[in-house]
C-alpha cells in the first residue's frame, strides 16, 4: 500500500482528476478496481490525486517531454529517463521507461544493457555520451566535469542539452517521490536491514571489548 491515501473516483476533483481517471481506467474506480494497460496498479495517479494541482503539473510534464516540439531525439531522452530510474533505485520509473524504449523500437539488447552501460558495447558513441551525462546528473547530483560537458556541447545544441537536463532531472524527482511514497512497483521494503546474529552470539567477545 502507498504511504498516502488513494482518492476514489467518487471523491475525485472534476476538472483535472476525473478526466485523467477516465483516460487511464475507463469507468472503473481505480481504488476499488486497480490496474493500467502497462501492468501497474495505478496508485501513482490515485495518490497524486490528493492534490489536483500537483497532478495537473505532473501531467503537464508528461505532455512536455512527449511533445513533437522537443528537439531531443526521443530515444536519447528515454535513455536518460530510464537511467534515472535505475540509478535512483526506482523499479517503477526504470520498468516504465524500459517499456517506452521498447515502444521506440530500441533493440532488447540495449534495454537489457542499461544497468551496465559503462562496459556494454551495444550503444553508439552518442548514446553513451547521454548516459554518461545522465549519470552525472543523477548519481553525482549535477557534478559534471568540464571535459564531459564539452563533449556534450560538441554533439548537441543548447536547446537539446537543456531538454535532456530538465527531463532527466524531472524523472529523478519522480523516482525519488515514488520510492518515498511507495507507489506502484516501489511499494516494497528496503532490503538493507540488519541480519540477526546467531543465538548465543556475544558482540563484546566479537569486538574484543571489556565489560564494566
Amino acid at each position: 500500500m502507498p504511504r498516502l491515501r488513494e482518492i476514489p473516483r467518487e471523491e475525485a476533483e472534476e476538472k483535472t482528476v476525473l478526466p485523467l481517471y477516465a483516460m487511464l481506467f475507463g469507468e472503473r474506480d481505480p481504488v476499488a478496481e486497480p490496474g493500467t494497460a502497462t501492468g501497474t496498479c495505478g496508485d501513482w495517479w490515485t495518490v497524486f490525486a490528493n492534490s489536483p494541482a500537483t497532478l495537473k503539473h505532473a501531467a503537464q510534464g508528461f505532455a512536455y517531454y512527449r511533445s513533437p516540439e522537443r528537439k531531443l531525439d526521443p530515444v536519447l531522452r528515454e535513455l536518460g529517463q530510464t537511467w534515472a530510474g535505475w540509478a535512483t533505485g526506482s523499479q517503477f520509473v526504470f520498468s516504465q521507461h524500459c517499456k517506452s524504449l521498447r515502444g521506440l523500437a530500441v533493440p532488447e539488447e540495449k534495454i537489457a544493457a542499461i544497468p551496465t552501460w559503462q562496459t556494454a558495447d551495444v550503444f553508439t558513441a552518442k548514446e553513451r555520451l547521454v548516459l554518461a551525462y545522465a549519470d552525472r546528473l543523477v548519481t553525482h547530483a549535477g557534478r559534471v566535469p568540464d571535459d564531459l560537458f564539452a563533449q556534450v556541447k560538441s554533439e548537441f545544441s543548447d536547446e537539446e542539452i537543456l531538454e535532456l537536463t530538465y527531463i532527466t532531472c524531472l524523472y529523478q524527482m519522480h523516482a525519488v517521490m515514488s520510492r518515498a511514497l511507495r507507489t506502484e512497483f516501489d511499494d516494497r521494503d528496503d532490503p538493507v536491514t540488519e541480519v540477526p546474529a546467531p543465538e548465543g552470539f556475544d558482540a563484546m567477545d566479537f569486538l574484543g571489548g571489556e565489560r564494566r
